[in-house]
């Protein structure tokens, strides 16, 4: 569980309704279902409307990684390795057939199943070069739905606050219907502006933080591969790794 990013809306959230009650409002006027339904289902008709399906799901299947961040292990990945690197050198490369059931990542499972076959680094490094390029890709373009979301929010706050004026001035034969109706108007406008700056774009920026790290990763791992196609030192493939954890 990613404790900042929980951290972070709370902080927001506690800051928003203390100002509230330090200015004599009530914090009950900020609790309106209409504006909710409004801004959370516009915001949502409007991100499905610009996407594909399948990037749409991908992006609300990555919006986890906001609250549980998928850490790859690079220290770990440096020390496996290395430790294929050295037992590749001692017995050859058909020594690391054994390993490959056992391996869980696919991406790093076919990189060694290309190194049991006898392929040369530049073909190792030619062919998951495409695969890390074919996983970035749509990643990048669920990320950016998020980021559209943060877009079109404030657009349909303004529309909720629109038809709550609508709504007030259909009832100014009636008094008592008034507070409602203005109510709605500006929570909606409040939703919007919030939903987009404390949520929506902030996940965006997140995630591609976490799509950066992990493409990082995964060349980190096809330098690895191909340093042990072509017989370097495992050492030397240590230090060269190391270097990935360091930035």
């Amino acid at each position: 569980m990613d404790r900042l990013t929980l951290l972070g809306l709370v902080i927001a959230l506690t800051g928003i309704l203390l100002s509230q009650v330090m200015e004599g409002g009530n914090l009950s006027i900020l609790f309106q279902g209409t504006a909710f339904l409004i801004v959370f289902f516009g915001t949502l008709g409007a991100v499905m409307v610009q996407s594909s399906g399948k990037v749409f799901m991908l992006a609300i299947e990555i919006g986890r990684w906001a609250f549980v961040d998928p850490k790859i292990s690079g220290r770990e990945s440096i020390d496996q390795l290395t430790a294929w690197a050295t037992l590749a050198r001692k017995e050859g490369m058909l020594a690391l057939e054994q390993y490959i059931p056992d391996i869980a990542d696919p991406f790093l499972k076919k990189g060694v199943q290309l190194l049991v076959d006898g392929h040369s680094a530049e073909k190792i490094r030619e062919v998951l070069e495409i695969d890390i390029n074919s996983w970035e890709q749509p990643r990048w373009q669920a990320a950016r739905v998020w980021e559209a979301a943060a877009g079109y929010s404030p657009t349909i706050g303004i529309i909720g606050a629109v038809l709550g004026l609508m709504h007030v001035m259909q009832n100014l034969s009636e008094p008592s219907k008034l507070g409602g109706g203005i109510a709605v108007a500006f929570v909606a406008t409040i939703y919007g502006v919030a939903f987009a700056n404390l949520f929506f774009l902030p996940v965006a920026n997140k995630l591609k933080g976490i799509i950066m790290q992990q493409t990082q990763m995964h060349g980190m791992i096809v330098d690895g591969l191909s340093s042990i196609a072509n017989g370097e030192n495992p050492r030397y493939i240590e230090f060269k790794l190391q270097s990935y954890l360091d930035q």
